[in-house]
């Protein structure tokens, strides 16, 4: 799994993405600090910033047997082009309560419910393959 738009329990420097740090108590303010004295922000990707893990996630899919996609309309890039990267034998599912506009082929399973609901029809399902 690759958290591609970052996690809300990290922080990490306003200036260098690779220093990551644990969020102590519940928020960041000004002044909180990375060990080379810059801002900490919360370590997300922002709109309009570069999802700076994208190669990485680009690696695994095209590794990937089973490659799962949840709670996504598939209309915001660059991550929504993740499941072109797929092999083609690689199982391909959808997991969202309304079935995206998505049109590759009839190869991908939907799962047309919510993320919690629906994860585990596919575990059930993948656990019984």
């Amino acid at each position: 799994m690759v958290h591609l738009h970052g996690s809300l329990f990290e922080s990490r420097s306003s200036v260098d993405e690779q220093l990551v740090y644990p969020i102590n108590g519940w928020e960041l303010k000004l002044g909180d600090r990375c060990e080379r004295g810059t801002q900490l922000r919360p370590n997300i990707v922002w709109f309009g910033e570069l999802v700076y893990k994208m190669e990485e996630a680009v690696e695994y899919a095209m590794q990937a047997d089973v490659f799962i996609v949840v709670g996504t309309s598939l209309q915001v890039y660059p991550a929504a082009s993740l499941i072109q990267y797929t092999r083609k034998d690689t199982q391909r599912i959808i997991v969202d309560p309304k079935k995206p506009d998505y049109g590759i082929g009839e190869d991908i399973l939907f799962v047309e419910e919510g993320g919690s609901t629906g994860m585990e029809k596919v575990k059930k399902m993948l656990l019984n393959q």
